[in-house]
């Protein structure tokens, strides 16, 4: 069984529905009822019956149908040792007879009549004699009456026919019930008079079939898949009668999914694409996600699986691995167009070559200018990008082949939602990386429980995953991603669009909660939008970002993000009347949806008097106003076209990013 995180909603049941009972736990009239349906002289048998073969064929023909061809102990050892067919045989009989004898003599009656009574198929899906007596009468074994026990004892031959009877079958099941009553009462179990007062009981109106909807058959793989990990094989899973609570919260399930429908038109092409996911910072959870329409494809989801290019949104590690090693917030670096950097083969240009001048970290982030983040990646270092990418949850594979391009900085990489939110979800975890995971605890058919304990990594300090968070703070209130702000509470994030957008992001965190948002289409094509033309992070994705947020953080305290550092607060950042500092800070509300790609009138920190000379470490200087930012593309997608020449980066050269300035 396995459940979302309030371990009492059922997620999905898995395997076969079997629930193990000790003997003693079977009442003995039930016990009676399968011996005289099935094997009367079972106690005084050596676990085979030749009569028994002889009388079933005999009954067949006269269809009485009372006893089938095999005693109890045959039909155990053909149901419990996997090694025998079940086709119908001469060599196969041989074996079950020959196992049967040697198991009559190795166990006694009442342990081959407990696995019997718990192994057994009885229909409605139900495997044992407990999970019937649930499935028919909505009770325990304990509680089945005499009439009911019967019944039981009636279905184990025909479990199909007899487990939901209407019409003809329903008089046929009504007969054999009787004749089981009957035998019951020529064994000895019950008196004459007994057997003559049961009546037919009443079944259970049956369930339906266990049905996964919507995104639970995307929930079934990861849950599946980490259990594998964490050494349970498939068997462990389906037969093993765990319970799985898995970390999903369904309220928040039901809103990403509405978060996507209510935000995407009607019109939506069917190949574009949406994937979002929601992990807590603080334990790695993933605490909700949206892995697309499940008839859109059978092999691979939006979040966990499809993987495309994470373009400016992979900015911030850069930023964060720069803050790890020596370099702050006042920090200048080279944000002129086009830029050229001696390992790459041509020169890296701004979108739309728009030059900016020396500017500080703060700035570069809040416009996402490419040549800035470059040479940052210069300065600090491309494989202390890499280390702390991977240390914040990017799996080494995902980056080896491109990080010792010089555009690395700007994210060439693939990787998944899960992956981003999980990464971002070190920022908001103050520098702390917890192993993202899907599965809260297991407990086995005996009652061990085992809480699954993900793995911390310390990626950056505390101080600088503060100053991180502080520049994607401006992107949210006066860069590339105002479309998702929240009124109530402080937001970081980062937009990224990647060339020709084909594939756009957005991922933001609070303080409680990391999402990732992208858009992207199976053919690698640009992800547009009849009505809505070519998508940029800032735009679909942000607001997708938003209507889940709201929702989500709906009711939740307002928590606040930790102070930048003073290298921050020194360079223009700290007036309280900006609603970026002190005890009475303010959050913008959203205007109309023409307003939310654009700053308001009057907020954006001051541009720039000019540019000052190039520094390293701990410079000085104001940022500078937005621009949209453009990024690399790539999709990394099982069973897809393979990509053009000039959307891959597998020797060194930098991508371009070319887009319309937004």
């Amino acid at each position: 069984m396995i459940y979302y995180r309030d371990g009492k909603s059922v997620l999905a049941r898995q395997g076969v529905d079997r629930r193990r009972v000790d003997l003693a736990q079977v009442p003995k009239h039930v016990r009676d009822a399968v011996i005289a349906a099935e094997n009367r002289s079972f106690y005084d048998d050596a676990g085979v019956s030749l009569k028994g073969t002889a009388r079933a064929v005999w009954s067949t023909v006269t269809g009485q149908q009372l006893q089938g061809g095999s005693t109890i102990t045959q039909q155990l050892v053909r149901n419990y040792y996997s090694g025998l067919s079940q086709e119908r045989s001469v060599t196969r009989k041989f074996k079950e007879i020959l196992i049967a004898m040697k198991v009559d003599q190795s166990k006694s009656k009442d342990w081959v009549l407990e696995q019997y009574l718990n192994t057994i198929y009885f229909g409605r899906g139900a495997n044992g004699v407990q999970s019937a007596a649930r499935a028919y009468f909505g009770k325990d074994v304990e509680e089945l009456s005499v009439a009911e026990g019967a019944y039981l004892a009636a279905v184990i031959q025909q479990p199909s026919r007899f487990a939901d009877p209407k019409g003809s079958d329903l008089a046929a099941a009504r007969a054999r019930w009787r004749s089981v009553i009957d035998a019951m009462g020529q064994t000895g179990a019950l008196t004459p008079q007994q057997a003559a007062a049961e009546t037919f009981p009443e079944l259970r109106v049956p369930k339906k079939p266990f049905e996964l909807k919507g995104q639970a058959q995307y929930m079934l793989e990861q849950v599946t898949a980490e259990l594998n990990r964490r050494g349970y094989t498939d068997e462990d899973i389906n037969s093993g009668g765990l319970k799985i609570v898995t970390t999903f919260d369904k309220k928040l399930m039901q809103a990403a999914q509405r978060a996507v429908d209510d935000v995407l038109p009607d019109n939506t092409p069917k190949k574009v694409r949406t994937g979002l996911a929601a992990v807590d910072p603080g334990t790695g959870e993933v605490v909700a996600f949206y892995g697309g329409r499940p008839s859109q494809s059978q092999y691979y989801d939006s979040a966990f699986s499809a993987k495309v290019m994470a373009g400016s949104t992979f900015k911030p590690y850069t930023l964060a691995a720069a803050l790890d090693n020596g370099f702050d917030l006042s920090t200048r670096v080279d944000g002129n167009s086009p830029l050229r950097v001696a390992s790459a083969a041509q020169a890296i240009p701004n979108d739309g070559d728009r030059s900016y001048g020396q500017i500080n970290l703060v700035s570069a982030t809040q416009n996402s200018v490419n040549t800035a983040f470059v040479d940052l990646g210069q300065k600090v270092g491309l494989d202390k990008v890499a280390k702390t990418a991977e240390a914040a949850g990017i799996p080494a594979a995902q980056l080896e082949k491109q990080k010792s391009a010089a555009s690395f900085p700007l994210g060439v990489s693939s990787v998944s939602a899960v992956q981003n939110a999980s990464g971002f979800s070190t920022f908001a975890n103050k520098g702390v990386h917890m192993e993202a995971h899907v599965v809260r605890s297991v407990t086995d058919a005996e009652g061990h429980k085992e809480v699954v304990k993900p793995a911390s990594t310390r990626v950056v300090s505390e101080q600088a995953a503060a100053d991180t968070t502080f520049a994607m703070q401006q992107v949210v209130k006066y860069g590339t991603g105002t479309a998702a702000r929240l009124y109530d509470r402080p937001v970081a994030g980062k937009t990224g669009t990647t060339d020709d957008s084909r594939s756009v992001w957005f991922n933001g965190f609070t303080p409680q909660l990391a999402v990732a948002v992208n858009m992207f289409r199976d053919d690698n094509a640009t992800v547009s939008i009849p009505g809505y033309g070519t998508q940029f992070g800032g735009q679909l994705p942000a607001q997708i970002w938003r209507a889940f947020m709201t929702e989500a953080m709906a009711g939740k305290p307002v928590e606040e993000f930790p102070e930048p550092s003073e290298f921050g607060w020194s360079s223009g950042y700290s007036q309280p009347e900006r609603g970026m500092g002190g005890p009475d800070r303010t959050y913008p509300r959203p205007g109309n949806q023409d307003d939310w790609d654009s700053p308001e009138p009057g907020t954006g920190p001051p541009p720039s008097s000019g540019p000052p000379a190039t520094q390293g470490p701990r410079g000085d200087g104001p940022p500078e106003e937005q621009e949209e930012e453009p990024s690399p593309s790539d999709l990394d997608l099982p069973a897809q076209p393979s990509l053009q020449e000039e959307d891959t980066v597998d020797d060194g050269r930098d991508r371009q990013e070319r887009q319309p300035a937004r």
